[in-house]
């Protein structure tokens, strides 16, 4: 380990001059920002956003106390060339939440800077916050419990790298798993970029601070750089990271602990089926995180569904036998549409399988029969 990185603290450390390099790289970088229907992609750096966003904020009545790189794109930042790339742009703003007005005012804050980044010749006028939302925002979530006081908007891109600003005045939970644990403070290169006259180097960068919400930064970045998975009270975690988990699994990560993992897959489907008991819910959660993680990857899809399968059959101790069957009747129909959307097969309606599906997956694109009692289902086409 560098020197460089070495802190007392143990759950933070400074960055390298590699990492900072490579989160310059990030923050600079020109990124669209798609509209839909008739409206122009905007370029946004991600420098310019956070900063925009957060003198506006200031402007406004609301104390930004930091702002932090998140998730996957904080990951690629420490350790590069994990076999996996970054998705989601996300920046978490630490500010004070009291009351609903501020949720507005953050909600403002964001539609009215959209407006700076539309091209020339665009006529402003007219165009309304409301309008921005529906052309510009993928998500837009407001949490606002005694617990949990957030709110996120998610701005769209359509190759799956949405820039996601999440303003935080208090979370219980942070991370899923520590290799996605890290948050990298961006206040000192953004001063950087303000004052400093002469481009980042080796010799002249800031100071930049990670942190660890998993606790130790660097057992966490040894599982990141060793692919390796870890965890802690997984059922705290909302669907129990099982999703995420199978996701790491595809990725040729591997459970730091076996034996310990087989308790902890557990608790995560124990987890996943409390907060999604309907089959329907179910079914949208799992489309929605494959259309969200996995775009330009779509020949891993069929490799997830029949991970996560095989973990929800060996470790689900929680439903009742017929529940339990549909769950597993509907990954495995959906890992056969995946390879039928995949041309695996040349004609999705031409298949014959066996065992009859419970009655919710009839589908009309595919046969009404498939393997349901193998990990990895099996057809054959039709004569």
């Amino acid at each position: 380990m560098d020197n460089k990185e070495e802190s007392s603290n143990s759950a933070v450390s400074v960055l390298t001059w590699e990492q900072v390099n490579r989160l310059n790289e990030v923050l600079t970088e020109v990124v669209p920002v798609h509209g839909r229907g008739n409206f122009p992609t905007l370029e946004v750096q991600l420098s310019d956003i956070v900063v925009r966003v957060r003198a506006c904020l200031e402007l406004s009545g609301i104390t930004v106390k930091d702002i932090r790189l998140n998730g996957s794109t904080a990951s690629h930042v420490l350790v590069q060339d994990i076999g996996w790339s970054y998705k989601d742009l996300d920046v978490i703003f630490r500010v004070d939440l009291p009351h609903e007005s501020e949720f507005r005012v953050v909600k403002d804050v964001v539609l009215g800077i959209l407006l700076d980044f539309l091209p020339e010749g665009v006529n402003k006028e007219k165009i309304t916050p409301m309008t921005l939302k529906e052309a510009y925002v993928q998500k837009l979530v407001k949490v606002n419990t005694e617990q949990d006081r957030w709110s996120l908007i998610s701005l769209s891109n359509n190759n799956g790298r949405n820039v996601e600003l999440k303003f935080v005045d208090s979370i219980r939970r942070q991370f899923e798993f520590s290799v996605d644990s890290f948050q990298i403070v961006l206040d000192s290169v953004l001063s950087h970029y303000e004052q400093a006259k002469a481009p980042m180097s080796r010799d002249l960068h800031p100071t930049v601070v990670g942190e660890s919400v998993f606790g130790d930064f660097h057992a966490a970045l040894g599982h990141l750089r060793n692919k390796l998975i870890a965890t802690k009270r997984p059922e705290e975690i909302r669907g129990g990271g099982l999703l995420k988990y199978c996701n790491l699994l595809v990725r040729d990560f591997r459970p730091a602990s076996q034996e310990e993992f087989k308790a902890l897959e557990r608790y995560m489907c124990s987890r996943f089926f409390i907060d999604f008991p309907d089959i329907g819910e179910q079914q949208r959660k799992v489309e929605a995180y494959l259309q969200s993680h996995f775009v330009g990857e779509e020949k891993s899809k069929y490799d997830y569904l029949q991970i996560l399968r095989k973990v929800v059959n060996e470790s689900t101790v929680c439903l009742m036998g017929h529940e339990r069957r549909q769950t597993l009747h509907l990954l495995s129909l959906m890992a056969l549409r995946v390879l039928a959307e995949q041309s695996a097969i040349p004609d999705a309606s031409c298949v014959t399988c066996y065992y009859q599906p419970a009655p919710y997956v009839r589908d009309q694109n595919f046969s009404n029969y498939y393997v349901a009692n193998q990990n990895i289902p099996t057809w054959l086409p039709c004569n």
